[in-house]
This record gives structure tokens, C-alpha cells and sequence, in this order.
């Protein structure tokens, strides 16, 4: 069964890095159990996120912004790790949401803001969620 083995442990780096979004470093790592994928990805303690990179734009902040945070921080990892194809770490990143019991139409918000908007300069070298 897909699942986060343990919780989200973070230290906030910078509030004044990408878009206000902040900087955010994981303490401890963060270990997922994906179906999809028939992996257990492990993000490493010190990764650092911004989780959801969600545009500031009132509407889509309010609907997706600020959720999945686990999930997020995989996600950027992935886009960082390239362990699996992008199709996948985006598939991965709407596993792992339902997992967090992120409600189904915001999981698939997310997902589609990343099959959207998360190729280019994203998969190849700067992490979004």
C-alpha cells in the first residue's frame, strides 16, 4: 500500500526565496512506499523544497497552495533525482497526495499544474511541485 513511512520534519531556511514561498530543509529523511511506481523513495535529510510551487495567483493559491507538502517535497526530488521518468514522478506526486488524504479535485489540480507547467527549466535542473 503506498504510504509515507514517517512524517515531514522541516526547518524553514529562507521566507524571501522563491515567490514567498520560502526555502525549506528536511531534518530527517523522508521515506515513501509508492504502487505506482514499485519503488520506496527515500528524500534525504538536507534536501531542501519549496514545496508546491503554486503561482501566487489568488484563486490557484486558495484551491491547491499550501497543501501535500509531503507529497511536494517528493516531488521536488524527484525533479532533482530523475530516478524515474517525469510522467512518473508527476504520477507519484498524485499517488502520494491521495495518500496524505489530500481531497481528490485538489489532487488533480496539483497534478495538472505539473503535467502543465513542469517541463523545461523544472525537469532539467530546478525543482517545482
Amino acid at each position: 500500500m503506498s504510504a509515507f513511512e514517517d512524517n515531514l520534519d522541516v526547518k524553514l531556511v529562507s521566507d524571501s526565496t522563491n515567490s514567498g514561498r520560502g526555502t525549506w530543509r528536511l531534518l530527517s529523511p523522508l521515506v515513501y512506499h509508492s504502487d505506482i511506481a514499485g519503488m520506496t523513495f527515500t528524500v534525504p535529510a538536507g534536501f531542501e523544497t519549496d514545496f508546491a510551487s503554486v503561482p501566487r495567483v489568488i484563486l490557484a493559491f486558495v484551491m491547491v497552495g499550501d497543501t501535500a507538502h509531503e507529497a511536494s517535497a517528493l516531488h521536488d526530488w524527484l525533479y532533482t533525482a530523475h530516478l524515474v521518468s517525469r510522467a512518473m514522478a508527476d504520477a507519484v506526486l498524485r499517488e502520494a497526495a491521495c495518500a496524505s488524504g489530500v481531497p481528490a479535485w485538489r489532487v488533480w489540480l496539483l497534478w495538472a499544474g505539473v503535467r502543465i507547467g513542469g517541463g523545461g527549466k523544472q525537469w532539467n535542473g530546478a525543482a517545482t511541485a
